[in-house]
């Protein structure tokens, strides 16, 4: 199937976009201060029933603008336009559902692999993925232990879960199906920082299980370090630094783990930091998970 170039789409899009407005404007339904001067540089003249122009710029050296003809048909102008930017064949194809643009990729190897750049950095690319309820210290720890690696002259990276719905999630709810998506997307960023030799370090609650374990199966075995964050509810609740627990309980909030939402606690993860010694820091829980870092090998290239 012929590939449809972005350059190409945005260009249509834009004609599109101007030939509407030259519709309208031909047609009375809007008026010189409606249309922003997109039309052309002299819209005014534009938009009192002259022929719309456009940026040459918006086609491929091939088309040429002037051929449109003045119709005040914009449907008409439309398939004209569509046609002569793409030169779109029988078998090309701009619906989003054709599969065809996933079945031509073809996957293309760095000449630089990943025991290279670990070898340059000296330690091993991996993902330590902190999950708990809120409050339970998930982004406190996560600090904790980037700085005592950046100490160790380490270099890491952290993914927050509130940080990333403020740009790559922010499209994203706190639905079922949105949690899953969101979770899964963070795990494809962080499969890419343990490709590059960082160790990324991923906070956040991730409350079901099934989500976690397909973020674990994106990485070689024993490069996801899971660390389980075993504190109570009550303690959570107690702590409530963001005052959520209380929204949650007024039915303020709805779908709030660990009061309307259940927490799927992890089975078999590398590493568990329980509430047990409340003298036990957050730095003296990121040296737990350094310890097991550096007996797995991680900190050395």
């Amino acid at each position: 199937m012929e590939q449809i170039r972005f350059r190409d789409v945005v260009r249509t899009i834009a004609v599109v976009f101007l030939l509407v407005i030259a519709e309208q404007a031909t047609a009375g339904s809007i008026d010189y201060a409606d249309c922003y001067g997109l039309c052309n540089p002299h819209c005014e003249q534009t938009c009192k029933g002259l022929a719309p122009t456009f940026p040459p710029s918006l086609f491929p050296p091939e088309f040429s603008p002037e051929l449109l003809p003045a119709s005040s048909n914009a449907t008409v102008n439309t398939n004209l336009v569509a046609s002569s930017v793409f030169n779109v064949s029988s078998q090309a194809s701009l619906t989003a559902d054709v599969p065809a643009l996933s079945d031509n990729i073809v996957w293309h190897e760095s000449s630089i692999c990943r025991c290279d750049r670990q070898q340059l950095l000296q330690q091993k690319g991996c993902v330590i993925w902190i999950t708990g309820l809120s409050g339970s210290g998930k982004s406190t720890v996560a600090c904790a232990l980037s700085k005592a690696l950046f100490e160790r002259g380490k270099l890491t990276y952290t993914l927050d879960g509130d940080n990333v719905r403020h740009g790559l999630n922010r499209d994203l709810t706190f639905k079922a199906e949105d949690r899953t998506e969101n979770i899964r997307r963070i795990g494809e960023v962080a499969k890419l920082f343990a490709d590059v030799g960082v160790i990324c370090i991923a906070s956040l609650i991730s409350p079901y299980r099934r989500d976690r374990d397909a973020c674990r199966s994106l990485l070689p075995e024993g490069d996801f370090v899971e660390v389980y964050m075993d504190v109570p509810l009550s303690v959570c609740e107690s702590r409530d630094p963001k005052g959520l627990y209380k929204l949650a309980r007024a039915g303020k909030i709805k779908g709030f783990t660990g009061i309307d939402d259940p927490y799927e606690a992890p089975l078999n993860c590398e590493v568990v930091l329980k509430h047990t010694d409340v003298s036990c820091s957050p730095r003296q829980m990121a040296e737990n998970i350094i310890s097991y870092l550096q007996d797995k090998g991680y900190l050395e290239g």
